[in-house]
């Protein structure tokens, strides 16, 4: 009987002392506002990244304006995709868990609008977005997703939703285990509904869960899902 008694005298401190926690970190919240910290140029942004370990340090792409990177918390940025990329748009920025200087940007824009400028495939930087090289996957059209195993910074996953105008094979979900010298399609459904996103089990990379979407740009409408598609899993890394 004590001890249940002191149990519940516990219980109700605790919730007492959450309680007053909450109030104040609501009080403290309460003078803030988001505000945008630009780029002011190059369309909508698209895709975004932070860097584990460095909260200073963001990666952000557009539909139009290539990549940026920023250092110092958005306060400023710089377009690190000038002069490399041949394309403006991009759809997916991931940097490798295991080794933060490696990333991997999908080009195209996921998000299927009026206006759209194509992908054309797939670049990487191992110096923190100082240079890059592209790695292939040219014709797989818009790119809605890339993946890196958080332990190995060679097995990428890539989401192709494929050529915005019109039906293509290179629609579906690409793997490399070499860092993207060699590309391999394990994931293909039709050639009008593309893979559009893409994740991990979170403690374990084996598991992956591909979400895949019709989509096709006409010059008259755009086309936005239909009854094939949804969420598909593989529990051996990919291959089925």
């Amino acid at each position: 009987m004590l001890q249940t008694l002191t149990k519940t005298i516990i219980g109700i401190f605790l919730i007492g002392l959450s309680t007053e926690l909450l109030a104040q970190d609501a009080k403290l919240l309460e003078g803030m506002d988001y505000r945008p910290v630009g780029p002011m140029r190059g369309g909508r942004v698209t895709t975004v990244t932070g860097i584990p370990g460095q909260p200073n340090v963001f990666y952000m792409g557009s539909t139009g304006g290539g990549v940026w990177k920023t250092t110092d918390y958005g306060q400023n940025w710089q377009n690190v995709s000038d002069g490399y990329f041949s394309t403006p748009s991009t759809g997916a920025i991931r940097a490798a868990g295991s080794n933060p200087d490696i990333i991997y940007v999908g080009t195209g824009s996921d998000g299927l609008r009026s206006n759209v400028i194509p992908g054309k495939g797939v670049y990487k930087s191992t110096d923190a977005g100082e240079s890059w090289e592209h790695i292939g996957l040219k014709d797989v059209g818009q790119i809605g997703a890339v993946e890196i195993d958080p332990n190995n910074p060679d097995r990428v996953f890539v989401a192709a939703i494929g050529n915005a105008f019109t039906p293509n094979e290179d629609r579906g979900v690409y793997r490399t285990t070499d860092g993207g010298k060699n590309w391999e399609k394990v994931f293909y459904h039709s050639d009008t509904v593309g893979a559009v996103d893409l994740e991990f089990k979170p403690d374990d990379p084996q598991i992956l869960y591909a979400t895949l979407w019709r989509a096709e740009r006409k010059p008259w409408t755009i086309i936005s899902g239909s009854t094939e598609g949804g969420i598909y899993k593989s529990t051996d890394g990919g291959t089925t």
